[in-house]
C-alpha cells in the first residue's frame, strides 16, 4: 500500500481504538473534509465505550453492539477508514510510515499516536490458576460473566474504580464480593479520605465486604482452579472467582520502538499541545503525559472524558493550530444504582469543605490548595459542578467559602461569571 513517492497514502494516520481516535477522527474530518484518515485498531470490536466493561455491560443489560461509539455507517458516511484488528507494528518517524500486522506499509503526512493502556498484572503463587481474571475489554467482561454464573464468593483484588464498579454489578446481581485492598477507604488515592469512606459505606449497606489495610500475598486452588486468596496478613478469603484491578501501564510499546522520548510517569512525553519529541507526530489518551495546566505538572490520566478531549485537541494542532490542551479533567463513576460519582479539576491541597448532607446522600466536596478551589467531588449534587467549573483557580474569600458551604446560598452570585470563566482565562502559572 505504501507509496514512497508523492503524496502519502493518508493524511492523517490515528493508531488506537478508544475514545480519543474516535474524537479525533471526527475532528479532522469537520476540518479537513477532503483529507484521507485512517484509524488502526488492534481491537476486533470497532471503538466502544471501555467504562461499560464494568457495568451495564458485564451485567447484561446492554448488547455488545449499545457499546459502540459511532455505528458502521458513521464510519462510512464520513469516508474514514476503519481497520479493527490491525495493530501498528513499527513506526518510522523520519520516512513517516507505518508497518502494520497486516504487512502494509502506509505512509503518513501525520500521525496520532492513542494506543492506550494495559491493564497492571500480578505475578505471585497461584497467579496462573484459572478463574482469575482481568478487566479491560468487552471480551474479559464475557469471560467474568461466563465464570461467576454460578460463584457464590468473588475476590476483587484493588479497591479503585475496577474493584468497587464490579463488585457493585456482582453484588447486584446476587453474588457475595469482598474488596481486598491496600487503602484504608476505597479510592483513597484519587478522592482522599471523606468521599472514599462515603462510597465505601454505600457499598458496605448492599452487603460488599472490604479487607482494607491489607494486600494480596497469593492465591491458592484446588486442582487447577483459584479457591482461596491468601493477604499478607495471613487472612484467607474464599473464591470461586477473582477479578484483578491493581491500574493500568501505559502502552508505550510503539512509541518506544519509534524512539519518542517517555515521561516520568511512563507515558509519552508530550508538550501542552500534545506534541511529542517528533515533529507532526501527536499523542493523546490514556499514554500521553502532557504538559497540563490544570495539574501544574506533567500530568497523565486515564479517564474517558480527558482522552476524547484531547483527541479533539489534537486534531486541531495537527491541522495547524497551536492551542495548549487546558480543559478541566473530568471523570465519573457508576457503583450500580447505588451512587453515581462525578469529578472536576483535581484533588490538591489539605483543605476540603462540603456542601449538602452526606448522610442524604447528596453532597460535594471542595479541594483546596490554600484558598484556591482545585477540584469537586459530587454525589448527588451534580449541579454543584457547573458552578465549580467556573470557580476552580479562583482564590476564595472566607464569604465565598462560607456560601459553599450552605446549601441554601445560589453559588451563581459568587465568584467570576461564565464570560470570564476559567475556559477564557489564562491558565495558571506552573508550579
Amino acid at each position: 500500500m505504501s507509496n514512497a513517492v508523492g503524496r502519502p497514502d493518508v493524511d492523517h494516520l490515528i493508531i488506537g481504538g478508544g475514545p480519543a481516535a474516535v474524537a479525533c477522527a471526527e475532528r479532522l474530518r469537520e476540518l479537513d473534509p477532503a483529507a484521507s484518515i485512517l484509524v488502526t485498531s488492534r481491537e476486533l470490536d470497532p471503538p466502544y465505550d471501555r467504562t461499560l466493561c464494568s457495568k451495564s455491560y458485564l451485567r447484561g443489560a446492554q448488547s455488545r453492539d449499545a457499546t459502540h461509539l459511532r455505528t458502521v455507517n458513521w464510519w462510512v458516511s464520513r469516508a474514514i477508514e476503519l481497520r479493527t484488528g490491525t495493530s501498528v507494528t513499527g513506526l518510522d518517524t523520519a520516512a513517516r510510515t507505518a508497518r502494520l500486522s497486516s504487512r502494509d506499509e502506509v505512509s503518513f503526512g501525520q500521525a496520532l499516536l492513542a494506543t492506550g493502556a494495559t491493564v497492571r498484572r500480578i505475578t505471585c503463587d497461584g497467579s496462573s490458576l484459572a478463574g482469575i481474571h482481568y478487566l479491560r475489554a468487552l471480551g474479559n467482561a464475557d469471560a467474568i460473566r461466563r465464570d461467576v454464573e454460578h460463584a457464590g464468593e468473588v475476590v476483587l483484588v484493588g479497591g479503585s474504580y475496577i474493584g468497587c464498579e464490579v463488585a457493585a454489578t456482582l453484588t447486584a446481581a446476587g453474588k457475595r464480593c469482598t474488596v481486598l485492598m491496600r487503602e484504608n477507604t476505597c479510592f483513597e488515592h484519587h478522592l482522599g479520605g471523606w468521599g472514599g469512606l462515603f462510597l465505601q459505606d454505600v457499598l458496605e449497606q448492599r452487603g460488599v465486604r472490604f479487607v482494607a489495610g491489607d494486600e494480596l500475598e497469593r492465591f491458592e486452588g484446588g486442582g487447577s482452579r483459584v479457591t482461596r486468596v491468601v493477604t499478607r496478613a495471613g487472612r484467607t478469603l474464599a473464591a470461586q472467582a477473582v477479578v484483578v484491578g491493581v491500574g493500568a501501564e501505559p502502552d508505550v510499546r510503539l512509541a518506544r520502538g519509534a524512539g519518542l522520548r517517555l515521561g516520568d510517569t511512563g507515558g509519552v512525553h508530550c508538550d501542552a499541545e500534545l506534541r511529542t519529541s517528533v515533529p507532526r507526530i501527536f499523542a493523546a489518551g490514556d499514554m500521553c503525559e502532557w504538559d497540563s495546566a490544570a495539574h501544574r505538572r506533567r500530568a497523565r490520566v486515564e479517564h474517558w472524558d480527558v482522552a476524547a478531549g484531547q483527541g479533539r485537541a489534537a486534531a486541531a494542532n495537527m491541522l495547524g493550530g497551536n492551542d495548549p490542551y487546558t480543559a478541566i479533567p473530568t471523570f465519573w463513576s457508576d457503583l450500580a444504582d447505588w451512587a453515581t460519582l462525578r469529578f472536576h479539576g483535581v484533588v490538591a491541597g489539605d483543605t476540603r469543605i462540603e456542601r449538602g448532607e452526606s448522610e442524604e446522600g447528596a453532597f460535594s466536596i471542595w479541594y483546596l490548595d490554600g484558598d484556591e478551589l482545585r477540584g469537586v467531588l459530587s454525589i448527588g449534587r451534580d449541579q454543584d459542578l457547573g458552578h465549580a467549573d467556573r470557580l476552580i483557580g479562583t482564590h476564595l474569600t472566607a464569604e465565598q467559602r462560607a456560601a459553599i458551604t450552605d446549601p441554601d446560598a445560589d453559588l451563581a452570585e459568587i465568584g467570576p461569571q461564565p464570560a470570564e470563566s476559567v475556559a477564557g482565562r489564562s491558565p495558571p502559572a506552573r508550579v
